[in-house]
């Protein structure tokens, strides 16, 4: 997996202060998209242990809220593999801190079981994420006073709650 960067005070895509982890790689291809370069899957530098040890770092502040997963696309399969690993560490690390996942993908259709974007990865990738903001970006339906999200498409879902009761729990920060 390749990543194109790494915020570690970033306060505009999640709750409170976080450290956010761009990776590489993106077969949606959105109009639009505020980053195409991060399409290729090569592009950036390549995601190794000193990166996800960076990362375990850069978490450590007590007013660093959580972490934040954005692309390219996280939930490419590749990517999936890779992240995984880093979200059981945080986990581990930072019990209390919360993750926070964006993808183009829906997690209702094709992160599910049987979804074209489903592999061995994504269950407990889903199990270890707090808030997944889904769908893709469609220009035509973009709407820059949303909160956290650009297109009216897209969802803020509690995975917990989603997974508790077996169908999508959109989040309050939907309002």
């Amino acid at each position: 997996m390749y990543y194109s960067t790494i915020k570690k005070y970033d306060i505009a895509d999640g709750l409170g202060v976080r450290v956010t982890l761009f990776v590489s790689g993106c077969t949606n291809r959105c109009e639009g998209c505020f980053q195409p370069e991060t399409w290729d899957f090569q592009y950036g530098r390549p995601y190794t242990e000193d990166t996800q040890r960076e990362i375990l770092a850069a978490l450590a502040p007590s007013y660093i809220q959580g972490l934040t997963l954005l692309g390219g696309e996280p939930f490419e399969p590749e990517n999936q593999r890779e992240l995984v690993k880093l979200l059981r560490a945080v986990r581990e690390a930072y019990p209390k801190k919360d993750i926070w996942c964006y993808t183009g993908f829906t997690m209702d259709r094709e992160l599910a079981h049987g979804g074209s974007r489903y592999c061995e990865a994504t269950d407990e990738m889903l199990g270890l994420l707090d808030i997944l903001v889904d769908g893709r970006f469609i220009l035509a339906k973009r709407n820059l006073m949303l909160r956290f999200r650009g297109s009216e498409n897209q969802r803020i879902i509690d995975v917990p709650e989603s997974l508790r009761r077996g169908a999508i729990v959109l989040s309050e920060l939907n309002e």
